[in-house]
């Protein structure tokens, strides 16, 4: 079931808002606490398919991606939002604990703007969603 912090449909003048998808609720929570505290509006979903249905309704500045969902693999879920009109343009940032090559090529055919590695950096973290965002 998609979950959402109570402020994402704050004002325009509000922070980035970021969809975080990942089935672990820990690397939610701590996720989301984090970029909260740094001024950003959240989504979370647990599922790809949440993370898709969200994407399309809210249409986020940057969607965090887990490879591994319960459902689909992050890399289906990150194709199906580059192949929808309406979420084409959103940025997909792989968050992952799986050490991957940093091969331009095969992040942009898997559908995704970049990536970064769990366990997150709390410090640097937010820098670098930020990064990511539309």
């Amino acid at each position: 079931m998609p979950l959402a912090s109570p402020d994402y449909e704050s004002t325009e003048a509000a922070g980035p808002l970021v969809l975080i998808v990942d089935d672990n609720p820990r690397n939610v929570k701590l996720a989301g606490e984090v970029l909260a505290a740094a001024g950003f509006r959240t989504l979370e979903a647990t599922t790809g398919e949440a993370a898709v249905a969200l994407a399309d309704e809210h249409l986020p500045d940057v969607v965090l991606m887990d490879l591994r969902l319960p459902d689909m693999d992050g890399t289906d879920a990150a194709r199906m939002l580059a192949q929808q009109a309406r979420t084409a343009s959103i940025p997909v940032v792989a968050l992952t604990s799986v050490t991957l090559e940093d091969d331009p090529a095969w992040l942009r055919t898997a559908g995704f703007a970049g990536y970064l590695e769990k366990p997150i950096d709390i410090e640097a973290f937010p820098a670098q969603v930020r990064r990511y965002c539309r």
